[in-house]
């Protein structure tokens, strides 16, 4: 066995991985908060990332478009939560559910027509000087996108642990009834919720984008997403850091040796053999209900 190849592909695993953590990361504090699984977050990466490529076409310094983008993802995940799902509290789980169905419809449905459907490429800003580790060859793009993902992800982290927000978050979570009688503006954290989740999509659609160009079916992403934070538990961010990383080694491996049509059976074949060994995750939270 070649092991440094196996070493190099290791290390692209990690790099796809953390950024599979990172958009975990607005799956799980949107269902934290509000306990709805919202499968549009990919096409809400995806809407993002089409955001900085026309930025980026008006020749806008790139960090300024990256600011800019960041913020307009906010902008759309509050949006949709105030107009879409805030009216939908209090119905069943399905139709919550079904009204992110058909969000991301609607979302690729909206890029198609403001940027067409050819894919496209983002312009070059990330550094492109080989990088080493030892003798085995590391894409910069894959480097620096596992670097910015996960000094986002600890940034992340750090704020809901120490801010009165995250505290709020917190207390949402674990019993909103309780939460509101001790006076948190629960409707507010629904909202700080989306609009979190709305920037780090955004964040994880600009680093996607640089490397694998951009499409309206990159959304396609979000599935795998879905895998890792329903293994790791769907209301845990150290799940959903753990399971991005496993789920992004995996489809490495597998793409490499196996081909790459048979990343997405692997994936899905994991999540169903998870969920029957633990339903909650492995890191989810076990609800015991007494009757």
């Amino acid at each position: 066995m070649d092991w440094l190849f196996l070493f190099e592909i290791v290390l692209s695993g990690l790099g796809s991985g953390a950024l599979l953590a990172l958009t975990g990361i607005a799956f799980v504090l949107i269902y934290k908060a509000t306990r709805v699984l919202n499968l549009a977050v990919g096409e809400m990466l995806m809407l993002s990332a089409y955001f900085f490529f026309g930025l980026a076409t008006l020749a806008l310094p790139l960090w300024l478009a990256i600011i800019l983008t960041v913020i307009g993802g906010g902008i759309v995940g509050g949006v949709i939560e105030r107009i879409l799902i805030r009216p939908m509290l209090g119905e069943s789980a399905i139709s919550v559910f079904m009204v992110t169905v058909g969000l991301s419809s609607v979302l690729i449905g909206f890029v198609e027509f403001a940027w067409g459907s050819d894919p496209v490429t983002l312009p070059n800003f990330l550094p492109s000087k080989p990088i080493f580790i030892g003798n085995a060859y590391v894409s910069p793009k894959i480097a620096v996108s596992f670097a910015v993902a996960t000094a986002l992800i600890a940034a992340f982290l750090i704020v809901f642990r120490t801010w009165r927000g995250g505290v709020a978050l917190r207390a949402t979570a674990t019993d909103q009834g309780a939460a509101f009688s001790c006076g948190i503006n629960v409707p507010a954290v629904f909202s700080v919720s989306w609009i979190v989740a709305g920037m780090a999509a955004a964040g994880a659609g600009i680093l996607i984008g640089a490397i694998g160009g951009l499409s309206p079916t990159m959304g396609v992403f979000g599935l795998s997403v879905l895998v890792a934070v329903i293994v790791g538990g769907l209301d845990s961010i150290a799940g959903a850091l753990v399971a991005g990383l496993a789920i992004g080694l995996i489809e490495a491996l597998v793409g490499t040796y196996l081909g790459g049509e048979f990343k997405l059976l692997i994936t899905f074949s994991l999540l169903v053999v998870a969920l029957m060994i633990r339903p909650y995750g492995l890191f989810g939270t076990v609800e015991i209900e007494r009757l």
